[in-house]
């Protein structure tokens, strides 16, 4: 297949871009380097040192044989650039990373809320107006959130894949079935644009037989995977700091250089996890099984596990001896929730789960322990905050969850 892939030098999209190289398809990259500006803006350098774009493609073309291909566009901003690549590359797969993609970063400010939902937003849209304007019959595969959905209160129902059944009342008395979008609940502005994707999707699916995979991806964890580790110029990005680090690096970072465990609020917050190596394969699973024509968007529950992140951090200070703090939580949330949700067709399609009890101690040794004089601790703490200042006093950690016995 040929696939072109947006934000294909991110987290993400870089180690996606290699592996459908590796498993044969001829691969594209689009990117404007946003992430690497972030960089820039916060002063927050990955842990791991990250080559230049066009060193990584070339150490992948000595190390495999395997070229791919490199356009600098901004997919939000210039559509025709974006029209006109689509219309030449013609591929069969249009991978869509583009979006700015941390909650935290989209509540900085209302700058930061106003460039996600710019950029995002309008980085979809502009990808599925170039494919009906350039009449192409091309898979999208979005990296959606499983944040779309909001985090429920304790005993809530399983999530399903995408879409819930409900039952009305009809006109005549009867009772009528039919299948919605599962109502969403954004957390933050970043997860708002993931829900305004979902009914551009639907749209564009229902009017124009768009054909769409909506991936609802958990939170990724792990660095490496079978590609990127082959040479260090390939390694993937390892964010730690607030705006961009995930709960899991933090408390890998905070380990590392004998700092105790910061723990947001009660710690009762349950998220879904997946590690990067099956984030890749599910995307692969994804491409090389694209829904029929006239199929209505297709949602996948991208994770593999689940865990609160008081017992997160209980994992890590088994394996680390590291303390546990309790802090203010920046985030404006429930003290705990319970997150159940159906991932069978992943599974179904042949996803083999890499658990955090399988891999995390390599995550220790091989990554957070071994570039830790790279680190910034500053940079560590989220700053960013959901509510004011006033609201936040308000709100201390309530009584700490018990912990694992």
């Amino acid at each position: 297949m040929r696939i072109l892939i947006l934000g294909g030098d991110g987290f993400c999209g870089w180690p996606t871009s290699l592996h459908l190289s590796a498993c044969g398809h001829e691969v594209g990259i689009v990117d404007n380097f946003a992430r690497r500006n972030a960089d820039v803006e916060l002063e927050a350098q990955s842990l791991t040192p990250i080559s230049p774009l066009g060193v990584r493609l070339e150490t992948w073309r000595r190390l495999t044989g395997r070229e791919i291909g490199f356009w600098r566009i901004d997919v939000a901003g210039a559509y025709h650039e974006l029209l006109a690549l689509l219309s030449e590359y013609r591929p069969d797969a249009v991978v869509h990373f583009a979006e700015q993609r941390a909650a935290p970063y989209s509540m900085k400010s209302a700058a930061h809320k106003r460039y996600t939902v710019d950029n995002n937003v309008n980085a979809t849209h502009n990808l599925l107006c170039a494919l009906v304007q350039g009449g192409l019959d091309c898979h999208v595969v979005h990296l959606g959130t499983m944040g779309v959905y909001g985090y429920g209160a304790a005993g809530a129902a399983p999530l399903p894949e995408g879409y819930l059944t409900v039952r009305m009342d009809g006109a005549d008395g009867s009772e009528v079935e039919q299948e919605i979008l599962y109502p969403a609940s954004p957390g933050s502005v970043y997860h708002m644009t993931k829900t305004l994707d979902q009914l551009l999707f639907a749209f564009y699916n229902r009017n124009d037989e768009i054909r769409v995979t909506d991936l609802h991806q958990g939170i990724v964890w792990g660095t490496q995977t079978r590609e990127t580790h082959q040479h260090e110029r390939l390694i993937n990005r390892f964010d730690y700091d607030g705006d961009y680090g995930t709960v899991l690096n933090r408390f890998l970072m905070q380990a590392a250089i004998g700092h105790p465990l910061t723990v947001h609020g009660t710690g009762g917050q349950t998220r879904a996890f997946i590690h990067i190596q099956d984030s890749v394969r599910a995307i692969q699973l994804a491409i090389e099984h694209p829904p029929q024509h006239g199929e209505r968007v297709r949602i996948f529950n991208q994770m593999t596990e689940t865990h609160r992140v008081i017992d997160l951090a209980h994992i890590v200070k088994k394996l680390t001896g590291a303390d546990i703090d309790l802090v203010d939580n920046p985030r404006n949330e429930a003290p705990a929730n319970d997150l159940a949700a159906d991932n069978h067709q992943l599974l179904d399609l042949g996803l083999q789960p890499i658990t955090l009890e399988d891999d995390l101690l390599t995550e220790i040794t091989d990554i957070a322990q071994r570039y830790k004089d790279r680190c910034d601790p500053d940079k560590i703490p989220c700053t960013s905050r959901w509510i004011t200042a006033t609201r936040a006093t308000a709100q201390s950690p309530a009584a700490s969850i018990a912990a694992p016995a």
